[in-house]
């Protein structure tokens, strides 16, 4: 079959395909309604582009699928272009193959497709943030465009199961969310299962990434670990954590507004922080707004430990020395939190 009949053959989507199909309406519809933030007084701004970040993998076809059955039924992107980029990592051997492949497949989905290869910095954070932030770069280089990425409920799971074996807080069991500026993750609420069965329907032959079988990454050993914790618990573990991620987000994301007025409410011009309004806090929110104050302070790599500390120098007060936090140390002046180099 050429490249125009297989096109026509996909015009229209079966079961999986619409159910992806209509997960990318829902959220691309919002957003070009709706517009782009552009600061805090400023109207929001207008989408002029969508982006379909790539990798080859089952997840991201699928999603490119769906934005291409919108693009030719949502009144809405009516004229609005839609394009594809294939990051290439070039972290394994025959990674232009793979690009080259995907590009071709999501092309014959009339969208245009953009191979883009970028250099992987080491950061110290690990291979996959490393390449994480490369890739994010490349796929946010327009900014007035809004892009998709394939993270599926599977993804979400996994990354609620590694905030809990991490003994994070809420805003890391929060997980994904679905709009993130102009990143969006249209199917947060598909598996994955789903996505492989929209591309066999379309007849996209999708790349499994090797590294995610390999243990010495984390996300491979957490989807094994995620697979047997399912055996042992039974059916319907992914969709729980998903759930509980969505919990923790509207809770996190509460928390977050109001420890941003007290945060207004503590800050000294000179950036020290007043002791006496978190003293009157709530634990959860004085700790939120120390951590927040911290950060902004240019103190990295905080642990729930340091906040801790730091937060026993406004509830225990016993005239201590100081805490030291990586860079720096926090003293206590009278009634006030001063940040020491």
């Amino acid at each position: 079959m050429g490249d125009t009949g297989l096109l026509m053959a996909r015009q229209e989507l079966g079961p999986a395909g619409l159910r992806v199909a209509h997960a990318v309406r829902k959220v691309l519809r919002d957003v070009v309604i709706n517009g782009l933030p552009a600061g805090r007084s400023a109207p929001p701004r207008p989408v002029r582009r969508i982006v379909v970040g790539v990798s080859g993998g089952a997840d991201s076809l699928a999603l490119a699928a769906g934005a291409a059955w919108c693009a030719r039924r949502l009144d809405e992107l009516d004229g609005l272009p839609v394009m594809a980029i294939v990051v290439d990592h070039r972290l394994q051997e025959g990674s232009g193959v793979v690009a080259a492949r995907a590009a071709q497949q999501v092309d014959s989905l009339g969208i245009p497709a953009q191979v883009v290869q970028v250099e992987v910095t080491e950061r110290g954070d690990g291979p996959e943030a490393d390449a994480r932030v490369a890739r994010y770069r490349a796929l946010l280089a327009d900014r007035d465009a809004v892009v998709l990425v394939g993270h599926t409920l599977d993804d979400q799971a996994e990354t609620v199961l590694l905030g809990l074996a991490r003994g994070s807080g809420t805003r890391s069991l929060a997980g994904m969310s679905e709009r993130q500026g102009r990143l969006l993750r249209p199917l947060l609420g598909v598996r994955r299962a789903e996505t492989e069965a929209a591309c066999r329907e379309a007849g996209l032959e999708w790349w499994t990434d090797p590294h995610n079988t390999d243990p010495s990454y984390s996300r491979s050993r957490l989807r094994e670990a995620l697979s047997t914790l399912s055996d042992a618990l039974g059916p319907g573990l992914p969709e729980a954590l998903a759930r509980t991620a969505e919990l923790c987000r509207a809770d996190a994301d509460l928390l977050d507004i109001l420890a941003a007025r007290l945060l207004i409410e503590a800050s000294h011009p000179d950036g020290t922080l007043a002791v006496d309004p978190l003293s009157a806090a709530d634990r959860a929110l004085r700790d939120r707004t120390l951590l927040t104050w911290l950060r902004r302070e240019g103190v990295a790599d905080v642990s729930a430990g340091h906040v801790r500390a730091v937060g026993e120098l406004v509830t225990d007060w016993r005239g201590q020395q100081g805490v030291d936090v990586p860079g720096a140390r926090i003293v206590r002046t009278g009634g006030t939190l001063v940040v020491v180099r």
